[in-house]
């Protein structure tokens, strides 16, 4: 069992910076693949980045490629998502979530085992 806390959201302006952390119980962190989704009012969640148990290999949705930056402190049990350059588009409420099976398509909602239960992010134009 994993469970795992964000925070770090908040309001901020366009074009400022946030550093969204996920912490996360459990012995067993270093072994579970890593992921940030959003899901902004009125839309589905979506994927936004992922992290592999060793922090060797990361992937990005392509809106957010060049802007965010997905790392991991398996030391802290920590994952975080720096977010610079934000965007009005980039409101929504921030989920990390831990996979298990690292085989998994990194981007699905489906593949991911435990969710936290978010942060808000809001960026005001």
């Amino acid at each position: 069992q994993v469970q795992l806390v964000e925070s770090g959201g908040g309001l901020v302006q366009a074009g400022g910076s946030l550093r969204l952390s996920c912490a996360a119980s459990g012995r067993t962190f270093s072994s579970y693949a890593m992921g940030w989704f959003r899901q902004a009012p009125g839309k589905e969640r979506e994927f936004v980045a992922a992290i592999s148990w060793s922090g060797g290999r990361t992937y990005y949705a392509d809106s957010v490629k060049g802007r965010f930056t997905i790392s991991r402190d398996n030391v802290k049990n920590t994952v975080y998502l720096q977010m610079d350059g934000l965007k009005p588009e980039d409101t929504a409420d921030y989920y990390c979530a831990a996979r298990s099976n690292p085989y998994s398509g990194y981007a699905a909602m489906s593949a991911y085992d435990y969710w936290g239960q978010g942060t808000q992010v809001t960026v005001s134009s």
